[in-house]
């Protein structure tokens, strides 16, 4: 079965809900029955290529909270996080442009390994949302990239051309067509789901979709 999603390395609900779905899978002893198919979405198409600001005062901006308020729901946001064994730092995280690293990742799906394809995905997050690293970097991508198994002269021609903005582009604008204008964007068995659902949402759809498929 296939589990079809569109993300964002910089989204904290995009890794929850990969973590959660991936938990799900693990006990239910289905890991091996599923496969991943990863599309691109920033949600932050104009980020600079450096930090200009803290994700306090851009998460305060963007939801028109106090500093106070946006702490809380960042709090709260991380403690989602840790809830899915994450080790999750998001208060600290240090938002950058995410177009490389999406084009990395579609780089990926066109190598043929599926496994480093999935180790990349989740060291992509792991780096911004544990090891608070800049997306941005290509010194910080290459090192994920060694890190899943990539060869680190290609990744740095990859990343030294534009080549893959157009598929980065043409899955943002596809799911946008759709309706859909956040993430995570989750396909299961035809049905879409937004956000990060809880447990129980994920784990009956996707024992459905399992049940039907056998």
């Amino acid at each position: 079965m296939e589990i079809t999603i569109w993300s964002d390395f910089a989204c904290p609900f995009c890794y929850i809900a990969d973590a959660r779905i991936k938990n799900i899978l693990d006990e239910i002893n289905a890991k091996d029955k599923v496969t991943f198919d990863r599309h691109a979405f920033q949600l932050y198409p104009d980020a600079p290529q450096d930090v200009t600001e803290s994700t306090l005062d851009r998460f305060a901006a963007k939801y028109q909270l106090t500093k106070e308020e946006a702490a809380q729901r960042i709090e709260g946001i991380s403690q989602m996080g840790r809830g899915e064994s994450l080790d999750f730092k998001y208060s600290s995280t240090l938002n950058t442009n995410t177009m490389d690293a999406h084009r990395l990742a579609q780089w990926a799906k066109d190598q043929g390994d599926y496994e480093k394809e999935e180790k990349l995905n989740d060291l992509l997050f792991k780096a911004y949302f544990t090891d608070n690293l800049k997306l941005a970097d290509h010194k910080v991508l290459i090192k994920v990239a060694e890190d899943a198994g990539y060869n680190a002269d290609d990744v740095k021609t990859l990343l030294d051309s534009k080549d893959y903005t157009d598929r980065v582009i043409s899955d943002e604008v596809f799911v946008q067509q759709n309706g859909v204008h956040a993430v995570p964007f989750i396909v299961i068995d035809g049905k879409g789901y937004m956000g990060a659902q809880p447990k129980e949402v994920f784990k009956k759809a996707i024992e459905e979709a399992l049940a039907k498929e056998n």
